[in-house]
């Protein structure tokens, strides 16, 4: 009987475009986890397909406009439960986030898409770490309703890569830059040593994806001899981003890449 030969390399892109569409989160978190690039092929200049609605979810959480999310107090179990289910739901979005951006977009250096992979599987150990914390918290990921504002952008953004940068890392995910600290004091005035620890991995890891949202939306603005900081005007403008509001975090701010042009300019615009 001959030997096997080599199974032929997997194309990361590829690969990412079929994560996307798993609709169980711990299997897509897994297998996230569990993929070596190392071994994938990278064509930066195919063009995919989409095969159809995007991404793959599961049945819950069901998902509601954020005005209909309760407001819950920390204080009580199922509080608790609640926020750190809304935590797991945002690493849950990161993931898919993650991978869109790697198969979706073309002709890129070929750095772009290992960072943004090194990313998907970073959000794969927040979601996991985050799963089971609510686990031991007697509950499961889909116990309670979510929106769907991370998504939604990417939607938005989804024909144009300069604008999914400036939105999405750079807006959004920088969004919870400023919130972790308080977030992370709630946590701990009720005891939930555990939780606040998972966050401060979060934090850690999140700076970095900012960083990495920074680095590239500058790269496209001097290829295209934009100024970053009009241009991100423009961009929230046009794609109906959140206005942003204080309190900002500007320590973690600094550590992901904003210059104090940028954080001075957002600084101004809040507070008129």
């Amino acid at each position: 009987m001959p030997t096997p030969g080599p199974r032929p390399a997997k194309a990361l892109r590829a690969e990412c475009l079929r994560l996307l569409q798993i609709t169980s989160p711990d299997d897509k978190s897994a297998q996230v986890r569990g993929l070596d690039s190392a071994r994938c092929t990278l064509d930066t200049t195919e063009s995919l397909i989409e095969p159809g609605p995007l991404p793959g979810r599961p049945e819950r959480p069901v998902l509601v406009h954020p005005s209909q999310l309760k407001t819950r107090a920390v204080g009580t179990l199922e509080g608790r439960a609640g926020l750190i289910h809304a935590l797991t739901h945002i690493e849950a979005n990161a993931i898919n986030l993650a991978l869109d951006i790697v198969w979706r977009f073309t002709d890129m250096p070929a750095d772009f898409y290992r960072d943004w992979w090194r990313v998907a599987q970073e959000e794969a150990l927040h979601f996991e770490l985050l799963n089971a914390h609510l686990k031991r918290l007697g509950h499961a990921y889909g116990d309670f309703p979510a929106h769907d504002g991370l998504w939604d952008m990417a939607e938005r953004t989804k024909d144009d890569l300069l604008a999914r940068l400036a939105l999405v890392p750079r807006t959004l995910e920088a969004r919870g830059l400023d919130a972790t600290p308080a977030v992370r004091k709630r946590l701990v005035s009720v005891g939930d040593q555990g939780a606040a620890k998972i966050l401060d991995i979060i934090l850690r890891d999140e700076i970095g994806h900012v960083a990495m949202g920074n680095r590239w939306y500058r790269y496209l603005c001097e290829a295209r001899r934009l100024d970053p900081i009009g241009t991100y005007a423009a961009l929230a403008k046009r794609h109906q981003a959140p206005i942003l509001k204080a309190p900002f975090n500007l320590v973690a701010r600094r550590a992901a890449g904003f210059t104090e042009a940028e954080l001075s300019n957002l600084q101004a615009v809040t507070a008129d």
